[in-house]
């Protein structure tokens, strides 16, 4: 009879393509796992796993069976879960993703104040960008994540938190003086620098401008909001920055300008994701509220 254990192992490998890495994953020995899924591939008579000295791959057949293996854990998981319903709120460890373009600005503003309504509750922060973190959700492996909106999440659940709009941060000696405001078209393309490829703020950005998303073709690529503003300090161009992150990338001594972007908004949305089943829902909301409180007494 195939057992839970078995399934485990196979995902653990799965994961890291190396037989004795997934066994100190899973606190046994190389030699224990590796004859766990020998004898789960004897048992339904499929190849997971092609290996050798080299390189461990997964077979067409073997992924099927890991894709069901994944479906069995999240239930089980889900079922272990279930004693949980009845606890004291937060009595029990939860891991939420979130995205780097979020984590940095909003954990500041948010975790001292869960930290005071709930000093016992274990929480692990994973941070990946949105695609990494929806498809973790699904699978199981997070309780929820953290991401900004509007982005494929379809199957999963949502509970938006906060709405925000850009602002354009530029150099106080290239913006002129008195502008409160400012719209897409009055924007130097040429200057503006956004993150790379892959992040959703990028593709917020552009779409609050009503920009192509092949638009920018700037000399400079970058992954981190701080260093793109590191370069508008330097007088290398301007970018736009969320509202949630003006109190930590600008300073009322520093040299630089933030002026609203006066395009309709909101230009993203914050959100909770989770899966549908998901037992602990009533704590997401929990939390919902609590991030949307310290956001408003902390970002007006």
């Amino acid at each position: 009879m195939i057992s839970i254990k078995q399934l485990y192992y196979a995902l653990a490998v799965e994961k890291t393509l190396h037989f004795k890495k997934a066994a100190e994953a899973c606190n046994v020995s190389q030699s224990a796992l590796s004859t766990a899924i020998s004898e789960l591939e004897k048992q339904i008579g499929v190849v997971i796993f092609e290996r050798n000295n080299k390189q461990v791959l997964v077979t067409d057949d073997g992924q099927l069976i890991l894709n069901k293996a994944k479906r069995v854990k999240l239930e089980l998981d889900e079922l272990l879960q279930v004693s949980q319903v009845n606890k004291k709120p937060f009595s029990s460890g939860m891991t939420i993703g979130v995205i780097p373009t979020i984590g940095p600005y909003l954990l500041p503003k948010v975790l001292p104040e869960l930290r005071l309504q709930h000093p016992n509750f274990k929480l692990k922060i994973i941070e990946e960008q949105s695609h990494v973190l929806v498809d973790l959700v699904r699978t199981g492996e997070l309780d929820a994540a953290i991401l900004a909106l509007p982005f494929p999440i379809e199957g999963l659940m949502k509970f938006d938190f906060w709405q925000e709009d850009f602002y354009w941060v530029s150099h106080k000696d290239e913006c002129p003086s008195q502008m409160q405001e400012i719209t897409s078209e009055e924007l130097a393309l040429e200057t503006l620098m956004l993150l790379k490829d892959g992040h959703c703020l990028k593709e917020h950005a552009l779409a609050a401008c009503r920009f192509q998303s092949q638009k920018q073709d700037s000399a400079f690529d970058s992954a981190s909001l701080h260093t793109l503003i590191q370069m508008v300090a330097g007088k290398l161009g301007t970018t736009l920055v969320p509202q949630m992150a003006l109190d930590q990338l600008i300073y009322p001594e520093s040299e630089l300008s933030a002026i609203h972007l006066n395009e309709p908004g909101p230009h993203r949305t914050i959100s909770l994701i989770t899966r549908p089943n998901y037992v602990r829902t009533n704590e997401i909301i929990v939390l919902k509220s609590l991030f949307h409180e310290q956001l408003l007494a902390k970002c007006q």
